[in-house]
């Protein structure tokens, strides 16, 4: 397979995950990998959607509620609820976060010509963050621009409160 084929597959694939009931894609290139919930550090100064900081590796990763972020009602972790570690780009640096799903499901195809524009007209979301609608079936699935549900001064806090050295002093015991 040359080159240009990977990056071709590269850019047809999406990984799922529901919330509030809404089926969500994100490019699976910026997925690193999928966690099942653990221990999730508060951190005190975080914004309101910031659920805190999680050890993975002897690294502090920094963890957003994506229900928190949407404006969506908050609900208790549950069995499936999952972590979406995904690395972003941070003024030309590779910055890692987490994000909080309700679950996360498989890793799917959809052609680029099957992406069509968000509605405008009666949507509870922001259009700005997401990519495209797509139809699978008989479901619709938010295609998010990862890139930009993070903000460059989102993701530099984030990254902060990830470098705290108290909370990696106690993610280490």
């Amino acid at each position: 397979m040359d080159e240009n084929n990977t990056n071709d597959f590269d850019a047809k694939h999406y990984i799922t995950f529901k919330l509030d009931g809404e089926m969500f894609a994100t490019c699976v290139t910026q997925v690193r990998e999928v966690l099942a919930l653990t221990q999730i550090t508060r951190v005190p100064t975080a914004p309101h959607y910031m659920r805190g900081v999680v050890n993975v590796r002897g690294v502090a990763i920094p963890v957003v509620d994506l229900r928190s972020k949407f404006g969506m009602t908050s609900q208790q972790d549950t069995f499936n609820t999952r972590i979406l570690v995904m690395e972003l780009e941070l003024d030309g640096e590779i910055t890692v976060v987490g994000g909080l799903a309700d679950s996360v499901h498989n890793v799917i195809e959809i052609d680029s010509s099957k992406i069509g524009p968000p509605p405008k007209i009666a949507s509870g979301w922001r259009t700005d963050l997401i990519q495209g609608m797509a139809r699978l079936e008989d479901e619709f699935i938010m295609v998010l621009d990862i890139d930009r549900v993070f903000s460059v001064s989102e993701l530099s806090r984030a990254a902060e409160t990830s470098d705290t050295t108290p909370v990696e002093k106690e993610l280490a015991h």
